[in-house]
């Protein structure tokens, strides 16, 4: 039997608790983490103008899973007054809201499609929001494709790439 002093099983505590605060930070504070930045320039005013004007949001990639990013964003975006429409093959219905399988189909306009997919994924994502008609194609935090950069870019939209639309709208304040 391994026997531990009072000091051993303090030592332990505090260790642990060092490896959890570094392992897992606040879970606000990872909401939207990138792992690479763009080259893309946003600016303040642009983002602001954005978020401000524009307040249906279709979120593809929407997750009923409590630890992906994604159903942060969603309920957060639902609580600041946006009209979001989560699209995800998989599930029915997140925090009260039909889920719709692909964009096309949602039976309403877009303004935002905000993407919750791999990068590899985007482009493809990019010519269904240039084909729905929405004014914004916004690639969240970790999410950078050049390529569908230039395909919404050249379909008319506005870009926003690797920025988490949770944070700009806490960081400016909408």
């Amino acid at each position: 039997m391994i026997s531990l002093s009072l000091g051993d099983i303090l030592f332990i505590i505090v260790v642990c608790a060092v490896i959890y605060g570094i392992l897992f930070h606040r879970r606000s504070d990872r909401i939207c983490e990138s792992k690479e930045k763009s080259a893309m320039p946003q600016s303040d005013a642009d983002i602001r103008k954005i978020l401000s004007t524009h307040k249906t949001i279709a979120m593809v990639g929407a997750s009923s899973n409590p630890d992906r990013p994604s159903n942060h964003v969603l309920e957060y975006l639902l609580q600041a007054g946006y009209t979001v429409y989560p699209v995800n093959p998989k599930d029915e219905q997140l925090f009260g809201q039909k889920v719709y399988r692909r964009l096309e189909d949602i039976p309403h306009s877009i303004d935002i499609v905000d993407v919750f997919r791999n990068p590899a994924d985007a482009p493809e994502v990019a010519r269904e929001a240039v084909k729905a008609g929405a004014k914004v194609l916004w690639l969240q935090e970790g999410v950078v494709s050049e390529e569908a950069a230039r395909i919404a870019d050249e379909g008319g939209l506005l870009v926003v790439m690797d920025h988490c639309m949770l944070k700009e709208h806490q960081r400016l304040k909408i």
